[in-house]
């Protein structure tokens, strides 16, 4: 019998442009919410560009911004470092979460099948919202003020329950014998 311990964690990569807004962004909020869902020991997040635009660079200033005015701790951003989604990550990766529909024409085409195509899912399209609404791209806030990362943070607060919950399912499938 194999359980996920043994399969090692399930591992969820988010994807943006250049990994200083909106993936890291993500990746923070994730391990958040897996944390305070249970999940945090079972779980590993991590985010990628799909450009080499920030190479090297450490998240925008007004993503910690944002994090902190909605009460965030600081659980190591400033460790954060830009770096960009290889091929090879699809390996490692069970989720790849991108937040655009440019990303996952991105992702689409270094993927070599359809197993790691299937890993990839547009991040809101687990807020039942945006579903309903048929608006599942995520505006790049770098371009904007403020307003802009509070919508950024908006949009990605409310796709974590169904990221969750997804995940808590494919850990329970992992489970069964």
């Amino acid at each position: 019998m194999s359980t996920s311990t043994e399969a090692g964690p399930y591992r969820v990569t988010v994807v943006c442009w250049g990994n200083i807004c909106r993936s890291p962004m993500g990746e923070f909020l994730l391990r958040e919410a897996f944390e305070e869902a249970g999940l945090g020991d079972r779980v590993v997040v991590d985010s990628a560009g799909t450009s080499a635009d920030e190479l090297g660079n450490g998240m925008h200033p007004r993503t910690a911004a944002v994090l902190r005015r909605n009460g965030h701790a600081d659980t190591g951003w400033d460790g954060h470092v830009a770096r960009r989604f290889e091929r090879s990550w699809f390996d490692r990766s069970d989720l790849v979460l991108p937040v655009d529909h440019v990303h996952v024409d991105r992702l689409e085409r270094l993927a070599r099948d359809d197993t790691d195509r299937a890993k990839v899912r547009l991040f809101r399209s687990f807020d039942p919202d945006a579903v309903a609404s048929g608006e599942l791209g995520m505006d790049d806030p770098w371009y904007g003020t403020d307003p802009a990362y509070d919508q950024t943070y908006a949009e990605i607060a409310a796709a974590l329950p169904g990221i969750v919950e997804h995940v808590r399912r494919e850990l329970e499938a992992r489970d069964r014998p």
